[in-house]
């Protein structure tokens, strides 16, 4: 359906039909890759839309599409955009990076001094954050908010979170900081000539954390390797 005319827009008030479909999708998606994402309910999908703090994709025949929202943490010093989803029928077809290209602008528009983060264990979004200015961080750099991270208590990997007291997880963490920041067309360029190391990173640090996971659960102790890779 890539030929298909999409909408992309600030969602309103009469978007909250949606909520539910969102959530529903956010949480099949996420088995389906066997990933974790942190749930959330049609009520709280149903306020980013009506604060004027989300953006969603529809049909002009009204079917929807994708979405996304933005949260504020540690006193609007950071803002992350969140739950980007995509309909089944509309995937690669170019309207997730259409979606956070909308949704990164309209947080510069509300929050114009945040920094704005994300987590990710898809090298796709990953590619999206770099065409934006997004460079990937340790996890140090983001918001300590402890709001934001009792977000992550759904998550499935959240055993894993805590294990590693919140310096790492399977999520690659990124961020945008409006005061020091590359050029959207260098960091673009940066996570080109380099996505093959990123994805091979990605694999094996989600393989290691598993494996040091597992180690924790039957009560072995941490190798100095261990220690030295997922403290950094």
């Amino acid at each position: 359906m890539e030929n298909q005319e999409i909408i992309i827009r600030t969602a309103h008030a009469a978007d909250i039909k949606y909520a539910s479909i969102i959530t529903d999708e956010m949480e099949s998606s996420a088995k389906v890759r066997g990933t974790g994402i942190a749930k959330r309910s049609p009520e709280y999908i149903a306020k980013k839309i009506t604060e004027g703090k989300a953006v969603i994709a529809v049909t002009p025949a009204g079917d929807w599409v994708g979405f996304c929202y933005i949260e504020a943490w540690g006193h609007e010093t950071f803002v992350a955009n969140s739950g980007l989803i995509v309909s089944p029928n509309f995937r690669k077809s170019g309207v997730a990076k259409k979606i956070k290209e909308a949704i990164f602008k309209l947080s510069r528009q509300k929050y114009p001094d945040a920094k704005i983060f994300g987590l990710t264990t898809g090298l796709a979004v990953m590619k999206i954050n770099s065409d934006l200015g997004y460079e990937p961080v340790t996890y140090s750099e983001l918001t300590d908010d402890e709001q934001f991270w009792a977000g992550c208590k759904s998550c499935v990997n959240y055993d894993i979170l805590m294990s590693k007291d919140r310096k790492n997880c399977m999520c690659t963490a990124m961020l945008y900081d409006p005061k020091d920041h590359y050029e959207p067309a260098e960091t673009a360029a940066d996570f080109k000539q380099h996505s093959k190391l990123y994805e091979r990173f990605m694999r094996l640090k989600q393989r290691m954390l598993l494996r040091f996971l597992k180690r924790e659960q039957k009560g072995g102790g941490k190798t100095s390797l261990l220690r030295y890779f997922f403290n950094f």
